[in-house]
């Protein structure tokens, strides 16, 4: 199976894991992602707050790329995924944007989560599992971006996503029902509103714990970063220890097909993960 495929700028550097883990993975099930020639940054850090036209132009111009292929475009980061979508629904809808001429738009922009799920499916999924991840209790984290507003991002359901549940329980994970996780973990507030940003983080630690989990599957750089990296601080600020550990979901499906540099990608997480696995006898 062949994919058009747009990394992002995250996954070159702080989300490097995810980038390793889904490249990983994607070999793993015979998937050639064809990443974007010349691609460029989506304008999702900050374009898009500071000038509307220049941040549709920036995604146009990569889906303009994407479009020369025809193939589906494959992408790992909610951020982009929202921005790719925004231009989309522009493009198709004819408005003309700088530097796009003729738009065919015959192609999907999907969440590599979607992806996975609905283009592989059970089947092939649960196929390609060595190492069942059994007694392993999750709560999958979606994050706002990534089915909100429905009317941009197709989500079938904006509140109530499958397609990690989905996915991780052909993995054999306990997946515990939650009413979080589509919810933001205020990752655009972390420099200029703080105090905003760990409060909503707080809301979902504490919500996941009381859900049952051991451990949080998200598939979202920004999301990942703000809840694995700022648990520290908001233990000191709360007077509540926190050390849940934060998953990539490719990370999982990683360690469930045996994929031998899994071990490497779990060294690069704030919260080392690597104890709970130990202890759940998964590496």
């Amino acid at each position: 199976m062949e994919v058009s495929y747009y990394p992002g700028c995250s996954l070159e550097g702080t989300a490097k894991e995810y980038s390793e883990s889904l490249e990983g993975v994607a070999h793993l099930m015979d998937i050639n992602l064809r990443e974007l020639k010349d691609w460029n940054c989506c304008g999702a850090s900050s374009a898009h707050a500071l000038n509307h036209r220049l941040a549709l132009s920036l995604a146009a111009r990569n889906l303009a790329v994407a479009d020369k292929s025809g193939l589906d475009l494959v992408v790992p980061c909610a951020a982009c995924f929202q921005r790719l979508k925004v231009a989309e629904k522009k493009l198709v809808a004819g408005e003309k944007i700088d530097g796009v001429n003729g738009y065919g738009g015959k192609f999907k922009v999907k969440h590599v989560a979607n992806f996975f799920w609905e283009d592989l499916g059970e089947d092939r999924l649960s196929a390609k599992v060595k190492v069942p991840l059994e007694n392993l209790q999750a709560v999958c984290y979606y994050g706002c971006l990534t089915t909100r507003p429905p009317k941009v991002t197709d989500a079938a359901s904006a509140e109530n996503p499958m397609s990690m549940d989905s996915l991780l329980t052909c993995l054999g994970v306990d997946v515990r029902p939650w009413s979080y996780k589509a919810d933001c973990c205020g990752g655009s507030l972390i420099l200029t509103r703080p105090d905003i940003a760990r409060d909503l983080m707080v809301k979902l630690l504490d919500a996941a714990v009381e859900a049952g989990a051991e451990c949080i599957v998200a598939g979202c750089p920004m999301c990942l970063s703000n809840l694995d990296g700022r648990q520290g601080e908001i233990s000191k600020a709360t007077g509540k220890e926190y050390r849940i550990p934060i998953f990539y979901f490719t990370e999982l499906m990683g360690i469930a097909y045996k994929h031998p540099s899994a071990k490497k990608w779990l060294r690069r997480h704030i919260v080392d993960p690597r104890p709970l696995l130990s202890q759940k006898g998964l590496i």
